[in-house]
């Protein structure tokens, strides 16, 4: 069925208008969804580090921008052949709409889906009827949002839409990071290096599986003081000592059975790969940047054994894991609200951008 509205609307978005240039709130059209399209008023959305790569140029020229991607909200209207959500349900927006036909999906293992897709329409500047390129393929920072409708997952309305958000993009990557790709189990010893919003995720993951010891590394004490918050049983400042060391010393001089490398270089990735227990398992899930390079003893390699993965997204399935985590955040088992460091409005996106810079905040969140 199809929505009530019947033409595009004009809404207020955050627009990345070239780089490195502040951001600034315009008037942006949204047109009536297409089909397998929806519209979706968006409620609240995460501050994310990659609207700063952006912003800043990082990820592509396409601009003008129209930023914001962790977000939820309640669906307004879907276009043509829509079926798995109608107008008023409370949704989170995924990056990742799966395809359903590709060879991974056909495999049977969609959370790898090589087809993934957005809305075939563009948002546009009301100004001058500028195409916009929605920071991955949904652009949030704004009233109301066109998404592919696979890129919106129903859940739990019962969850205060700030904290569901944060599904859509960094703690999902976390908690997935240790649970979907690290197989982090009962009784495991994780260590995390890198303690900001998804490392911080990855320890709450780890809490959640069962892990037995959860050891935190980060060069700064503020950071490792909220890792504790989030289930850390053991914290490293990596500035004062050699966190291989340490977290040998913590693990009966084994090493850990997982750890997470969430910071995305090369030397935190060598810490990280030595750091493991003898056939334990390396994933990645910090972003590295194209020119980084990474060089091992390849005898190291073989005669550790165990897995180097790297984990995109936390190889989440939004359909399957979004209304799972909120289920158990619900019970009181998943302290997402701790990861909501301010709420913010629109036009406060810049400066939220400034105080991720300097490390003050987890996560400021847009609430419109």
């Amino acid at each position: 069925m199809k929505g009530f509205n019947t033409m595009a609307q004009e809404v207020r978005g955050v627009i990345a208008p070239g780089k490195g240039e502040p951001v600034r709130v315009e008037t942006i059209v949204v047109p009536d969804p297409g089909p397998g399209e929806a519209v979706v008023q968006v409620q609240a959305c995460g501050v994310c580090h990659t609207d700063l790569h952006y912003k800043q140029g990082g990820i592509s020229d396409d601009f003008p921008f129209l930023l914001g991607h962790e977000a939820a909200g309640v669906v307004e209207s879907v276009g043509e052949g829509v079926t798995d959500v109608a107008p008023g349900d409370f949704v989170i927006l995924n990056w990742r709409a799966v395809c359903g036909n590709c060879r991974a999906c056909l495999r049977g293992r969609p959370w790898y889906c090589f087809n993934t897709h957005n809305a075939e329409q563009r948002m546009t500047l009301a100004s001058t009827g500028q195409e916009l390129s929605p920071a991955l393929g949904i652009g949030a920072f704004a009233d109301k949002t066109l998404v592919a409708a696979g890129q919106c997952t129903k859940v739990d309305p019962g969850v205060a839409p700030q904290v569901a958000g944060l599904l859509g993009c960094g703690v999902m990557a976390g908690i997935g990071a240790a649970i979907n790709t690290g197989g982090v189990g009962r009784g495991d010893s994780v260590a995390v290096i890198g303690c900001g919003g998804v490392g911080d995720a990855a320890i709450a993951g780890s809490r959640l599986a069962g892990a037995a010891r959860i050891i935190a590394v980060d060069i700064d004490d503020r950071k490792l003081s909220t890792a504790r918050e989030l289930g850390a049983t053991h914290t490293v400042n990596s500035r004062e000592n050699d966190p291989v060391e340490a977290i040998r010393e913590l693990t009966g001089g084994f090493g850990a059975d997982v750890v997470i490398e969430a910071v995305g270089r090369p030397e935190t990735y060598q810490q990280a790969f030595y750091a493991r227990d003898l056939a334990g398992t390396v994933v990645l899930v910090g972003v590295p940047t194209p020119e980084m390079k990474l060089e091992l003893p390849l005898l190291d390699v073989f005669g550790r054994g165990g897995a180097l993965k790297s984990s995109w997204y936390g190889d989440c399935l939004p359909s399957r894991d979004f209304p799972m985590l909120i289920d158990l955040h619900l019970q009181g088992r998943l302290p997402l609200e701790k990861f909501v460091t301010e709420t913010i409005e629109l036009g406060e996106v810049e400066k939220a951008f400034e105080r991720m810079h300097h490390g003050d905040v987890l996560r400021s969140v847009v609430v419109l």
